[in-house]
């Protein structure tokens, strides 16, 4: 490592031998530039081609850079020789420079000079190359080698001082930002028709990109694992015989691995780790040219839209891939630390509300403009329809406490593109005050834990009375009801991908998280889960079947319930992490699909159910209300919209919500929904009656007589494999069925 002393020689001997004088930041000396820089503008921020004056055609640079002493911008070359220009404009904080002749697919990146002082904050180290936050495509992958931290990494005994500077070179360990053409004409959207399906309509699938489409037999081995596999017409397939209307895809801005996974051979799988809140997360790129991902990604984009399924991303504005004090210093902690970060009182450590490190300071508002410029980014040039916001009460933390008024919130209420997506919290963080279930305004959904909490218990027999139940099925109004919001602003979830897939939680009682590399301390140890008799897979074919049985329990459940239903990929499928609960790291067969269960009659029935489900959510009005239920009868027969029945067959009183108990009937009114048509008429549905059994043995239920029904139609009998033989099969009121023990019947009101 050269002395300081020794780099300001240099940089002194090389300023005289060109003759001119070199320009001193805090004691560093920076040679003049090696290109042309004009100045250019300070808008829009980011690297963006076009051409400048007199029709020259170039690339205007602008990076927000508060604090900084001085920013030079670095050119790579194919060989990666960096040629370096200083960007001597100044803007509100804006350094901006317009260089001609620079081309899209020219790789750059930033070295940014200021005070080195970590105690205040400040941990500027231009011996670091630091990634644009605006950059719409990356070039390579980030390794954690010591050089890529701002603090010497490998002090004599392995000691980390994370206030020392390392002055050693990155720019070979990072990767670069690419300048993208923002008009190629093969990435248009004249043709692209976005589906715009209502809330009420909706079903999610929760996808990992690269997991769905791995080990997919359909799709061409090249496009395996890449946006493009994900277009492929075979994927569309199964998402349109599945019924779906959109995918929420796990993150694909760009993220990088962190050290302790690339120490132990593993790698980040799930990609909560973002570094680049602009750019496709170039490993899901099948093409191997620089900066293709975006055109790829769009492509994809466009391949969904015209199959009906719009496209929702999850996104991670709470922190970055560069951690605490000890992490990496990759893009935002070089160019202004204490701008970008909330830090703690001792301003070298970080106020962490995250579990990851840091936590963005969303209330500065070059930050809230980062987030809002990349959200409008990905809707209004990338073609998505909404997002999935990762752990969104960091989000909305003004100073300290999460506050429903905070600017981010505001300023998505008032964004005339932001406030028309899909908008959804993950309505916690790690933070004191943190969990905020039900808080969240009007524009929001919210993942609703409540309801996979109620779920899970019901079926695996841990819930002490129904109360909780019935609120989870019908909508979550003790939550939602308020400020004018409606059912759908509850996503109800069983699964989700933290945690066991829908097949492990009905078959281990504990996580199994060995191959992470953690001693199996990682991972939730509040699983709700029940095995069934056994731990594991089992060749008792008794407690398998038991199994299937309660997927089905499960999976109709989460498709009958008022609300917007989300499913995981493959649990449709049976799909199996073997008992991980905490998959994050495994970018392998533990974590891709397998297709290969589709061959299992067993596992191609549960698929089947699935279908026949979400298509009769789509056929019945009556199971996707857009309003709350009220109780009360509206109709002249005196029906009410919503009435909840015990096994005699009588509705349930006060008293029988707090008795213990395994059973419950719901029967949902088709008769009294609100709103119209869009013709005005009023909107008539069949009427349902829903009863769920969690107990071991059959028990006997007494059908509603009139006026619910006159008699009463099978339509789902989930104590089937095949569900063919249940459809058909009529009851007369006022008889007494036998419901057979873990299983759900669903039937239709006649008469």
């Amino acid at each position: 490592m050269s002395s300081a002393a020794e780099q300001e020689a240099v940089a002194e001997a090389v300023a005289a031998e060109e003759g001119r004088p070199a320009a001193v930041v805090n004691g560093a000396r920076l040679k003049a530039p090696a290109v042309p820089v004009w100045p250019g503008t300070p808008v829009p921020l980011g690297a963006r081609f076009r051409v400048g004056p007199d029709g020259v055609a170039g690339t205007n640079f602008a990076l927000w850079a508060g604090g900084a002493e001085a920013v030079e911008l670095c050119l790579f070359d194919a060989e990666g020789k960096e040629t370096r220009a200083r960007l001597t404009e100044l803007t509100h904080e804006i350094w901006h420079g317009f260089v001609p002749g620079v081309m899209p697919g020219q790789r750059y990146g930033y070295r940014v000079h200021g005070r080195w002082d970590p105690w205040t904050g400040g941990r500027w180290n231009p011996a670091k190359l630091l990634l644009d936050p605006y950059a719409r495509a990356v070039d390579g992958d980030f390794s954690l080698p010591p050089e890529v931290y701002g603090h010497v990494r490998d002090w004599p005994q392995q000691h980390v001082a994370d206030t020392v500077r390392d002055d050693r070179d990155s720019a070979p360990y990072v990767p670069k930002g690419v300048v993208v053409h923002d008009d190629a004409p093969e990435d248009e959207w004249m043709d692209d028709r976005r589906p715009k399906t209502p809330w009420a309509d909706s079903v999610i699938y929760e996808v990992h990109v690269r997991g769905f489409t791995k080990l997919h037999p359909g799709i061409p081995e090249e496009l395996r694992g890449t946006y493009a596999g994900l277009a492929h017409p075979a994927a569309i397939e199964h998402l349109v015989k599945l019924g779906v209307t959109a995918v929420e895809l796990l993150p694909v801005h760009q993220f990088a691995h962190e050290d302790h996974l690339l120490r132990r051979g593993l790698r980040n799988y799930w990609g909560y780790n973002s570094i680049g809140y602009f750019a496709p997360h170039a490993g899901y790129a099948a093409s191997g040219t620089t900066g293709q991902q975006v055109g790829e990604f769009k492509r994809m984009v466009r391949a969904l839209h015209a199959a009906g399924i719009e496209v929702i991303l999850d996104v991670v504005y709470n922190h970055t891939a560069e951690a605490g004090e000890l992490g990496p210093t990759l893009s935002l902690k070089g160019i202004d630390n204490r701008g970008y970060y909330r830090l703690q009182s001792d301003a070298r450590r970080y106020a962490d509300y995250t579990g990851c490190g840091n936590t963005l300071h969303v209330v500065q508002p070059h930050v809230l403009r980062l987030i809002t410029d990349s959200l409008r980014y990905w809707v209004t040039e990338m073609g998505v329809d909404g997002f999935r916001f990762d752990l969104a009460a960091a989000l909305a933390r003004s100073m300290h406490d999460v506050d429903m008024l905070s600017p981010f919130l505001a300023v998505i209420a008032q964004d005339p593109v932001l406030r028309r997506v899909k908008l959804i919290a993950e309505p916690w963080d790690v933070g004191s005050g943190g969990y905020q279930v039900g808080a969240f305004p009007p524009l929001w959904t919210e993942w609703n834990d409540r309801y996979r909490n109620a779920v899970r218990d019901f079926w695996r027999g841990a819930l002490p009375d129904v109360r909780d139940l019935g609120y989870r099925l019908s909508g979550s109004s003790d939550l939602y009801a308020w400020g004018g919001r409606r059912p759908y602003a509850s996503v109800n979830f069983v699964t989700a991908h933290d945690g066991f897939t829908l097949r492990d939680l009905v078959s281990y009682e504990r996580k199994h998280n060995e191959a992470n590399g953690e001693g199996n301390r990682d991972g939730s140890n509040d699983n709700r889960s029940w095995n069934g008799g056994a731990e594991g897979e089992t060749d008792d074919e008794r407690v398998r079947a038991l199994r299937r049985r309660q997927l089905r329990n499960l999976l109709t459940t989460l498709l009958l319930s008022t609300g917007v239903p989300m499913l995981v990929a493959g649990d449709e499928l049976g799909r199996t992490q073997r008992g991980n609960n905490n998959a994050y790291c495994q970018d392998n067969e533990i974590s891709w699909l397998d297709w290969g269960l589709l061959e299992d009659p067993g596992w191609k029935a549960l698929f089947d159910l699935t279908s026949r489900l979400i298509e009769l959510r789509h056929r019945h009005p009556v199971l996707r209300r857009r309003a709350f239920f009220s109780g009360r009868a509206h109709s002249a027969d005196g029906l009410r919209d919503l009435a909840w029945f015990t096994l005699r067959g009588t509705e349930m009183t006060e008293r029988d919500w707090y008795a213990p108990a395994a059973t419950l009937g719901m029967y949902l009114s088709g008769r009294d929904i609100p709103g119209r048509d869009e013709r005005g008429a009023p909107i008539l549905d069949d009427s349902f009656l829903a009863v769920l059994h969690a107990g071991d043995r059959p028990v006997s239920f007494v059908l509603p007589g009139p006026p619910w029904a006159e008699r009463y139609e099978v339509v789902v009998d989930t104590s089937r494999e095949e569900q063919e033989e249940a459809p058909g099969v009529e009851h007369r009121a006022g008889a007494a069925i036998t419901v057979p023990g873990r299983a759900v019947l669903l039937l239709r009101a006649v008469g």
